[in-house]
């Protein structure tokens, strides 16, 4: 009954691109780049832009086999919408007052992961009316992702 909610909830929640009327497929995509890094408890991948500056995060959680994207943000949102060139999904956020950032945290075996991971030349992610964030999709997400599933 909770997964029939929270799919409900999702399905339910505003898109922010529809919202913007924004067209990430032909959306420039910030210029940075991927690390990836083995962590005590899994993995993750960072976006750095050209200025140096951390713009995402994507982590793993091997224990629990879960992934996290986190952002910075200067306040909450109910929902981050994320965009692929197949899948465009509004998830749930939680906001860190303490690290600034906003977070979305799912099952390693959803379906936004292998959109992310095999999404064609960018991968957005917006939060209400705020500037989209597009980053590259590098191999660096792929394999936080595949860590999670072994």
């Amino acid at each position: 009954m909770k997964l029939q909610f929270a799919a409900a909830l999702a399905l339910a929640a505003p898109s922010s691109l529809a919202a913007q009327g924004a067209d990430l497929a032909t959306a420039t995509v910030l210029s940075g780049t991927w690390t990836y890094a083995a962590t005590s408890s899994g993995s993750e991948a960072s976006f750095t832009d050209s200025s140096g500056h951390p713009q995402l995060w994507v982590r793993c959680a091997r224990a629990t086999r879960r992934i996290s994207i986190s952002k910075p943000a200067d306040s909450a949102a109910p929902f981050v919408s994320v965009w692929t060139s197949s899948l465009t999904r509004g998830v749930p956020s939680s906001f860190d007052p303490a690290t600034k950032r906003l977070t979305i945290d799912l099952a390693a075996g959803d379906p936004l992961f292998d959109a992310i991971a095999s999404s064609r030349g960018r991968v957005g992610f917006t939060v209400g009316a705020q500037p989209a964030l597009v980053v590259p999709p590098w191999a660096e997400t792929a394999r936080v992702i595949e860590d999670c599933r072994i």
